[in-house]
């Protein structure tokens, strides 16, 4: 593998990170309290990034570079195109709210915001142990500054203490994971791992011993019980505007190190990883529901429902191997990677309409803070109702079709328990139905307690209504979506 070659598979992340140290430099001259030059270069660097990781991902390429420590395919250019248009779309919702807190008094949002992206692209085309664990130490580093931003606010500072002590006890489980697959295989190359635990010359306990750390650490990193202590606490802590880049982009990069680590590296041991997956799906399903219920505040009720999303994430990464038989993978995994991207782009019209009503010294985050919003912005509550119906699985709502899709995994697989785990997963999406319709039902039929309408700069309203209109146009147009999921993981297997 040639130099030039090695640089051309990992450009991305190097023009990424030209362009935050650029950014970091030029904030420096800017005097403007919304710090629109910063905030402009910040949204070109974005769309020039996700327009060439699409780019890439349409050529339908595989190429490994550094040693085979760098892939980049399919499915992770189209991850890393959705995580930068999640990020600009984060940015976007967030910016009128840091400029009303205070929180951009130098250009910390942006060039923290560029870090992290850069940490999550590390983490999606990491081929080799050390590079993933390198991106995700970038990705949580930033992400916990970002939470602390705000750095006379009690309730984010303590947020970030919880997230950063939590976190690195988490990194600690994954670090010592990977090091105990080291130890037995002798390599850090995902493929080279791959290939002699399937020569099964290696200890089979001491490989079992390493997957349960392993899947501890990733099983934090999606929000999954019972390693969600830290989710709730974040969300409502967090400032909104890093609470929404907290539960996207971050999302699509767990998916892809799960991926990653369990599937190209360590399928082998599949039937070991599904069961302890389908153990975190069940609690994740059944905690992450039944706490919503009994939330007041929107942004801890959105945690917990998250917690409740992501075990449907794990029963789509759990379908894909039946009775040693792999054909299940490129059906299973394409439900789970639709079901997540589908998830990022809910999650932020969600948050996005929060952050809309959020004015300067009130944080609109109780549920009771959404009465009559029909009465005040018939848009904004059509908007939110559409992302709510979605995380409930109503038709024709995308979050219905994602759900679907998941379930006809589990019950394409024909086994028992399979199906049982979806009755299941259909029993607790109607326990979620009940929470959700519950804050649609505050929109439109409970009185306003203000009467100011809501005000919105045009960019916000723009991207706000466009985000919600694909959450609904690709329920009832999901093909496009699926069948590039599809091809993107046929590529990742066929590699």
């Amino acid at each position: 593998m040639t130099d030039n070659m090695s640089l051309a598979v990992a450009a991305p992340e190097i023009f990424l990170l030209a362009m935050t140290c650029v950014i970091a430099l030029v904030d420096l001259g800017v005097k403007s309290r919304l710090r629109t030059a910063t905030y402009w270069l910040t949204m070109a660097t974005l769309a020039a990034t996700a327009w060439w990781t699409g780019t890439l991902a349409a050529e339908g390429q595989t190429a490994y570079g550094f040693g085979r420590m760098v892939v980049s395919d399919p499915m992770g250019n189209w991850l890393k195109c959705f995580a930068s248009i999640a990020m600009l779309v984060c940015l976007v919702y967030g910016r009128p709210y840091a400029g009303d807190r205070d929180m951009m008094r130098g250009g910390e949002l942006f060039t923290l915001a560029l870090l992290a992206l850069l940490g999550i692209f590390v983490m999606i085309g990491g081929h080799n142990f050390l590079v993933i664990y390198l991106g995700l130490e970038l990705l949580t580093l930033s992400s916990y500054a970002l939470v602390a931003l705000r750095r006379d606010h009690t309730v984010s500072t303590e947020a970030a203490m919880k997230y950063f002590v939590l976190g690195a006890m988490a990194s600690g489980f994954l670090l010592y994971g990977l090091s105990m697959i080291y130890g037995a295989t002798g390599s850090l190359d995902i493929a080279t791992v791959s290939k002699v635990i399937a020569s099964a010359q290696v200890k089979h306990q001491v490989l079992v011993f390493g997957l349960v750390f392993i899947v501890a650490g990733l099983a934090f990193k999606l929000g999954a019980a019972p390693f969600h202590m830290w989710i709730p606490d974040v969300y409502q802590g967090a400032p909104t505007a890093v609470t929404i880049m907290i539960g996207s982009a971050p999302e699509l990069a767990a998916f892809a190190i799960a991926i990653r680590l369990l599937v190209e590296g360590l399928l082998p041991l599949a039937i070991d990883w599904q069961q302890m997956l389908a153990v975190l799906a069940i609690a994740s399903l059944f905690i992450g529901n039944l706490a919503a219920i009994a939330q007041t505040n929107l942004k801890r009720l959105l945690a917990y429902s998250t917690i409740g999303q992501m075990g449907f994430v794990l029963l789509g990464l759990m379908a894909g191997v039946v009775n040693q038989d792999v054909s299940f993978g490129t059906n299973a995994y394409s439900s789970a990677m639709f079901y997540i991207v589908t998830y990022v782009l809910t999650t932020l019209a969600s948050f996005g309409v929060i952050l809309l009503l959020a004015r300067e010294g009130f944080e609109s985050e109780e549920i009771a803070d959404l009465a009559g919003l029909n009465q005040r912005s018939p848009l904004y509550a059509a908007i939110m109702s559409i992302c709510l119906f979605s995380l409930a699985g109503i038709p024709p709502m995308v979050g219905f079709y994602a759900k679907l899709a998941v379930l006809q995994a589990l019950v394409v697989s024909g086994s028992a328990f399979y199906i049982g785990l979806a009755v299941f997963a259909v029993l607790m999406s109607l326990v979620a139905a009940f929470y959700y319709i519950r804050v649609v039902k505050v929109m439109y039929f409970d009185a306003p307690i203000t009467a100011t309408t809501v005000a919105a700069p045009a960019d916000v309203r723009v991207v706000l209504t466009i985000n919600g209109a694909l959450v609904l146009i690709l329920g009832i147009l999901p093909g496009g979506l699926m069948t590039l999921c599809a091809n993107a993981i046929v590529k990742m297997l066929g590699s």
